[in-house]
């Protein structure tokens, strides 16, 4: 094992287990506190089959963790001993990375904005890889780090209605010209970088992007670079329920990188997955705190909560529509920074004592953050059963962007980590340390219902470390 995380980082639980489960079985430690704190739970062995799954279907791109989508320890830790590189936004980021002990050749510097101080900090420490877009960036990294290996950041977006200052990247027509610049300041530029962001669910754009990169590559060749490195960013889905599958858009990418940088081109390919690795992993967990009944004739014509002015919403899809019995404003305790970010997703109900019977009639209910904050409005319109004091509501897909970062001046929510004894034992397997037991290595590599399956690539193929780009 590398040393980033141990079996004291985590809890061991049996496969299939929920976080319904893990609160219902914690009801001294939660349910009966005076003040209930909102809290998360991360499945970490849901990363673990996430990685697996993204080496099998990419396996000549190398991974690098967007850090301020979610920079919670646990994560850092599994993504770290998983061999993981860190894509880190400032300097910040670069510091908790390697305080845990991550070599600075497994860190990108990916922000295409740097401050010079942070500039210099990445100097210091050893940190190289990082992306320019433009002149004045150009300029800062070659007066305050001359040893930088620079990517140029090109925009994945072709469309003439992207306006170029809205967006990171340089335009194909300007890459020329940075590249000159870049020769005459002595900066060293090592390949291409590109990021979709949420066009990635558009598998062709991926294809565009590598494309658009190979004529950079070409350019930068005519100018007597040696480039080797394409950075394709992010863009993947975290959950299944969008328009395009993370095999769909693997397959597009790995096409077009055997179409434009086949391999024996000698370029090496990195990404930045961020969503894809922890969104579905990390579920919240609110208490209600309070709770007010308001008369129907309060309500809208539309059957909504009549608020005034408010972001639309859309009812819950845990339940059919029922006619609503009655409705009931909901006030969840001690979210802190995390309450706004909840409107995305629905919640599901479940009580410290008992989960609500199936086939409960529900109530029409809006959700607002802890008390004194009532204009933290979370969701409008929900289909909920008849909800109590002390009842918990859990918010599924919360691991992107949820957790804010330790300087930002919001409390931290606790993050409770567990993993399944058989996550954990592909983890080790994976770093080549053989099963203990026949029956652990039988159970790993035979495919099973609850997606360990991916364990299976494991048992007959070398593992696979990623190292530092040097």
């Amino acid at each position: 094992m590398n040393g980033y995380l141990s079996e004291s980082n985590f809890l061991m639980v049996e496969e299939g287990f929920t976080t319904r489960d893990f609160l219902e079985s914690l009801p001294g430690e939660l349910c009966q506190e005076s003040e209930q704190q909102a809290f998360f739970v991360a499945d970490l062995g849901d990363i673990v089959k996430k990685h697996l799954r993204f080496l099998k279907a990419l396996p000549r791109v190398k991974p690098y963790f967007p850090v301020k989508c979610n920079g919670s320890e646990g994560v850092i830790r599994l993504l770290a001993e998983l061999g993981v590189g860190f894509a880190c936004a400032n300097k910040a980021e670069i510091s908790r990375v390697q305080g845990i002990g991550v070599p600075a050749g497994r860190i990108f510097y990916s922000s295409p904005c740097k401050q010079v101080a942070h500039l210099r900090h990445a100097a210091k420490h050893g940190v190289q890889l990082m992306t320019f877009d433009n002149e004045v960036e150009l300029s800062k990294v070659a007066r305050s780090h001359p040893r930088a290996r620079m990517l140029l950041g090109i925009s994945a977006d072709s469309s003439p209605s992207a306006h170029p200052s809205m967006a990171f990247g340089t335009t194909l027509q300007s890459c020329r010209h940075l590249l000159e610049a870049a020769k005459e300041q002595a900066v060293q530029v090592v390949g291409v970088s590109f990021h979709l962001g949420g066009r990635g669910l558009e598998p062709q754009a991926f294809a565009e992007a590598v494309a658009a990169a190979q004529l950079v590559f070409d350019m930068g060749t005519e100018l007597g670079y040696h480039m080797h490195l394409l950075d394709i960013g992010g863009g993947f889905p975290g959950t299944e329920d969008t328009r395009a599958r993370f095999e769909e858009i693997a397959a597009v990418v790995s096409s077009a990188l055997d179409l434009y940088f086949p391999e024996g081109s000698g370029v090496e390919v990195v990404a930045r997955p961020g969503r894809y690795y922890v969104t579905s992993a990390f579920t919240f967990a609110v208490s209600i705190a309070a709770l007010e009944e308001l008369p129907v004739e309060q309500t809208s014509s539309d059957g909504r909560w009549d608020i005034g002015t408010g972001p639309p919403v859309c009812p819950s899809p845990l339940s059919p529509l029922l006619a609503p019995l009655q409705r009931k404003s909901l006030a969840a305790g001690r979210a802190s920074c995390t309450t706004s970010m909840m409107a995305s997703t629905a919640p599901s109900a479940a009580s410290c004592s008992t989960a609500p019977a199936p086939g409960l009639a529900c109530t029409s209910s809006s959700l607002r953050g802890p008390p004194g904050l009532a204009e933290d409005r979370i969701a409008e319109g929900l289909e909920l059963p008849e909800l109590h004091v002390g009842d918990w509501l859990l918010f599924g897909n919360m691991g992107a962007y949820t957790i804010p970062a330790p300087p930002a001046g919001c409390p931290q929510p606790h993050v409770t980590y567990a993993m399944s004894r058989m996550a954990w034992k592909a983890v080790q397997l994976f770093l080549g340390k053989p099963p203990q037991t026949e029956e652990d290595r039988e159970s790993l590599c035979t495919p099973l219902s609850c997606g360990w399956e991916m364990a299976e690539t494991l048992c007959v193929t070398p593992v696979f470390a990623p190292t530092g780009i040097i």
